[in-house]
């Protein structure tokens, strides 16, 4: 297995770590970065969307993605939305609508949110289905979650 010391800049702040050529995005972010936001909620299959973080700006399943091929670039995970301890407006939006049930998806969710409303400030209930897609919940049946888009792109 190949080794090799590599740059990431997450939330912000750059890290270098030694890293093997199969680590996959997820691994980095949440075993040697500490970023527990970023879940895993399917068998590493890119079939539920927990794992999503921006890379480059673009939704990005973490855990298909091996890490040295985002070696460089801008990645932003749900822990680097809040600024200065304050929460950003989806996290707002999703508190105050009751879209967090268990929160397994939620940071899923709020980082493809995000997308979303960086590409499309007021996007339609249906561009935020569409959006959200990719993306799984077992708890609150996704009224809640539009909902708190839509509610999150008026401000």
């Amino acid at each position: 297995m190949r080794k090799e010391i590599a740059t990431f800049i997450v939330n912000g702040v750059s890290y270098e770590e030694l890293i093997e050529s199969n680590m996959t995005l997820l691994e980095l972010l949440r075993n040697k970065l500490g970023f527990t936001g970023t879940k895993q909620g399917c068998a590493a299959s890119g079939n539920c969307g927990a794992c999503t973080v921006l890379v480059d700006g673009k939704p990005t399943l973490s855990c298909l993605t091996l890490a040295w091929t985002v070696r460089g670039r801008n990645i932003l995970t749900i822990e680097g939305l809040a600024k200065g301890g304050i929460l950003h407006p989806l996290q707002k939006a999703f508190i105050n609508h009751g879209a967090i049930q268990c929160g397994y998806c939620t940071p899923g969710m709020v980082i493809s949110s995000k997308a979303l409303l960086d590409e499309n400030p007021n996007p339609t209930k249906e561009e935020v289905k569409a959006a959200l897609a990719g993306n799984l919940c077992r708890c609150t049946g996704y009224v809640k979650i539009v909902d708190a888009v839509l509610a999150a792109a008026k401000k």
